[in-house]
């Protein structure tokens, strides 16, 4: 006996070198197996060893250098010769703070492998739902256990299936938003390159649910490893007799199918998505009708995101009641967040609503890199807000973070240190919401514009007196009067950023001053004399010939010239360069 060799090879493993670790691995013994991503990307590349079936030993941040006494250790059965790679009991928490339901088999099963998922209950809920259920029970459990969409508005999902259901006409489609476009979001990519069976069999019930017989999967074209994963999932379910015709001999048929999508945000809201599903350009309809009644070909259809969809399998094993004692009274079940930016533990968490932001941030998190300063955590992405730290003990429900001026989005949570600009992280969102405009609308078109090139005059120093009433009444309109949702929580990283950091707004405006000395054109490089020991490194590296001053003699910065591009700061070993 020995024991079993697993790496993670999720897009996040072989980003950082996770497939070159499998590869030398392989070259030692044939017996190496894959699985997903685990969710701990800041300890990549990962590599499990498993005794039976149970983890015997997680192994972390692994090179192929470590091949050889990797393959030792699991052949005796003894890690001892590989203790400095193991994971730390601190970062452990990570994953044992969690509730996982949804990502219950990411990092677990071999995302290439039917019988990997088959062997952790996979399709025994597609079973019942079949043979033991009628569509409307299904619907009734969905209902029971209070599960809300989990794309970012929340609505109810047994609602929709149950309109869809009501709905006249034998021709109707299923639809997976898997379009994921908010920056620093990666759950619905991780779940179909982890676990895409689950994805399908939620699927099957759906389609089940509402009297589907042809459902899409529209993801993004970007993500290659996801459809790789989930067209060989298809092709396996479909030659196990879980999709197809006559499922299980159930009378009940489903075909589903994979559109790969351009990469436009827009297309994250539903009725734009089908204008691209029907290969027209991404452009949201106006409602009513809802896509219950006309969907893709004026044909009801229901649309629900992957998480949605990863969480209804395991909802009808575990009863809707169990799920629904998790969370709170308005938010049930569980949450799955990305979590990035200035944290120790970046990666995938899975919560149940009622934890707080920093129990999530600190506890699972780690709390803030290099020992700086909680500043804030934007949630939603592009659509959402800044929550500043005095609002950090708010529990995650839809209705609390609703509250903030937040969302809770798909489950992007980006946090920002002390060095972070709030004036520049509000222009950063509306650039890209600018670009992610499809121009349907007029307030979206161009108010959205008219906030961007507003915002980047406050950061390049030109701003004026009324400029943050200006921006808070284009928010007012705009919101009020867009199309669709891109247009509508546009506004949001601007209004949550006037209402908790008016302070750096002033700053730029009144005292053209960037507090976090971040935004280029209101800072200022100076050299200390007492610290500089002459040793010429700055104007060696000043790209705009700024700096002078001879050998061991303290040197000085031109501010005329200076473009501010920090360099001096990068190479001074002796802390001599000061930066306000």
């Amino acid at each position: 006996m020995s024991y079993r060799i697993v790496v993670g090879e999720g897009s996040c493993g072989i980003a950082a070198g996770a497939h070159k670790v499998y590869t030398a691995l392989r070259q030692l013994t044939g017996s190496v197996g894959v699985t997903g991503c685990v969710g701990m990307c800041f300890l990549e590349p990962i590599v499990d060893l498993y005794d039976g079936n149970e983890l015997a030993v997680r192994l972390v941040r692994v090179t192929e250098n470590d091949a050889e006494r990797i393959c030792a250790a699991a052949e005796a059965e003894d890690v001892s010769g590989v203790g400095d790679l193991r994971i730390s009991d601190e970062d452990g928490l990570f994953l044992k703070r969690q509730t996982r339901i949804a990502l219950a088999n990411c990092g677990v099963v071999d995302p290439t492998d039917i019988d990997s998922y088959i062997a952790r209950d996979g399709y025994k809920a597609i079973r019942k739902a079949l043979f033991d259920m009628t569509p409307e029970s299904v619907i009734e459990e969905i209902k029971v256990s209070g599960l809300a969409g989990r794309g970012g508005a929340g609505f109810p999902t047994w609602f929709k299936w149950n309109a869809a259901r009501q709905s006249e006409g034998d021709d109707k489609y299923l639809i997976c938003n898997a379009d994921e476009g908010d920056p620093g979001a990666f759950m619905d990519r991780a779940v179909i390159e982890s676990d895409p069976h689950c994805l399908i069999e939620g699927m099957l019930i759906a389609a089940y649910a509402i009297g589907a017989k042809n459902a899409f999967v529209y993801v993004r074209a970007e993500y290659p490893l996801a459809i790789e994963r989930l067209k060989a999932a298809l092709a396996q379910a479909e030659e196990r007799g879980f999709l197809g015709s006559d499922i299980l001999g159930s009378g009940f048929s489903l075909k589903i199918k994979i559109k790969a999508g351009a990469g436009a945000f827009v297309c994250g809201e539903e009725t734009a998505l089908i204008e691209s599903l029907e290969g027209s350009r991404g452009m949201p309809r106006l409602k009513p009708p809802f896509p219950a009644q006309k969907g893709y070909m004026n044909r009801p259809s229901n649309i629900n995101n992957v998480e949605t969809y990863a969480n209804v399998a395991r909802i009808l094993l575990m009863g809707g009641e169990k799920f629904a004692s998790l969370g709170t009274e308005n938010s049930k079940g569980t949450k799955v967040f990305a979590l990035t930016g200035k944290v120790v533990r970046g990666g995938l968490v899975e919560i149940p609503m009622g934890l707080t932001l920093r129990e999530v941030i600190f506890d699972i998190g780690g709390g803030i890199k290099n020992g700086k300063k909680f500043k804030a955590v934007q949630l939603g992405g592009p659509s959402g807000g800044c929550i500043p730290e005095s609002l950090l003990d708010t529990v995650i429900d839809y209705k609390a973070l609703a509250a903030t001026g937040a969302i809770m989005g798909s489950g992007g949570m980006v946090v920002m240190d002390e060095d972070t600009c709030m004036v520049n992280m509000a222009r950063f969102f509306l650039d890209f919401t600018t670009k992610e405009s499809c121009g349907k609308c007029v307030p979206c078109r161009i108010g959205t514009k008219r906030l961007y090139e507003k915002l980047t005059a406050i950061t390049e120093g030109r701003g004026e007196e009324g400029d943050v009433e200006t921006l808070t009444e284009l928010c007012s309109g705009i919101r009020d009067t867009a199309l669709c949702g891109l247009g509508q929580t546009a506004p949001n990283p601007v209004l949550t950023t006037i209402k908790y950091f008016s302070d750096e707004y002033v700053a730029h405006v009144r005292d053209k001053k960037c507090p976090a000395c971040e935004c280029r054109a209101l800072i200022t490089y100076e050299i200390l004399p007492d610290k500089c020991r002459g040793c010429t490194m700055c104007a060696k590296n000043c790209p705009a010939g700024c700096i002078e001053g001879s050998v061991k003699q303290p040197h000085k910065i031109d501010p005329e010239k200076c473009v501010r591009c920090g360099s001096c700061m990068r190479v001074c070993r002796f802390g001599a360069v000061k930066v306000s």
